[in-house]
């Protein structure tokens, strides 16, 4: 039996990572069609495939898509040597309480940023751009700004010549502007986003590193613009690379 194509199984991925990121609500067949960049006829018959095996579940009723009762007993055996997140959580938690505000942890998968795990703060005032599942390209957020500043610059280089970021969010994510950016997190040591991708709700976000010293992972704090002024940033700024550089000693002790 020949093996499947290398094309078919990225278009699988790309169906799966689009369903991921709606996980929450579901998605239509249309949805999932335009977040994947396939033709509709093409992700229904991938939709249909893959239900068929258990990787997605589909409500009848609604005509949603889910992600399937297989990928959580695959997850569930894969986490036992890629799950983090039991280490994140205390980090999450500390800043969280610390700061009032919304506190995250995202993983680096490829050219994008996943956010893993949210704790809101005290703050009655939420923002609501990242949640569990929630994707973005890296320079986006401020998890992938401050990824994507600490990579080599060659891989930055490569990046940025292969991906216009202005095609989805706008001309604040030119090349020129992204690079600007990247330079400002560098001198700082953490990313701050100032309303860019939702106006009002600021992010700041440091990195956190693997064995290797790669970016892997970020630590997140999100809220509104009021509560990110320019007297208290460096504050944020200070506690969110305190747990990062904790957090980086505790995975890689994890993972020598």
């Amino acid at each position: 039996m020949a093996a499947p194509s290398p094309s078919v199984i990225g278009r699988i991925a790309a169906v799966l990572r689009a369903l991921s990121a709606a996980q929450r609500s579901g998605a239509s067949t249309s949805e999932i069609a335009r977040a994947s960049a396939l033709a509709r006829p093409t992700t229904h018959r991938l939709l249909v495939a893959l239900a068929d095996e258990g990787y997605v579940d589909r409500n009848h009723r609604t005509g949603q898509w889910y992600l399937g009762p297989e990928l959580y007993l695959l997850g569930g055996v894969a986490a036992s040597r890629y799950d983090v997140t039991q280490h994140a959580r205390d980090s999450v938690h500390r800043l969280a309480a610390a700061t009032g505000e919304s506190a995250f942890f995202s993983a680096r998968r490829g050219e994008e940023t996943v956010c893993l795990l949210r704790e809101d703060g005290s703050f009655p005032i939420r923002t609501f751009v990242l949640f569990e599942g929630a994707r973005f390209p890296l320079g986006v957020v401020s998890a992938g700004q401050v990824v994507l500043a600490m990579l080599q610059d060659r891989e930055i280089d490569a990046y940025l010549r292969r991906t216009d970021l202005t095609i989805h969010w706008g001309p604040q994510y030119t090349a020129d502007a992204v690079r600007e950016r990247i330079a400002r997190t560098r001198e700082l040591g953490y990313a701050v986003n100032p309303g860019l991708v939702v106006e009002g709700s600021w992010g700041m976000a440091a990195a956190v590193f693997d064995h290797a010293g790669e970016p892997a992972w970020a630590l997140t704090l999100t809220g509104i613009e009021s509560r990110f002024h320019e007297q208290r940033r460096p504050e944020l700024g200070a506690l969110l690379l305190e747990e990062a550089h904790q957090l980086t000693k505790t995975l890689q002790v994890r993972h020598r």
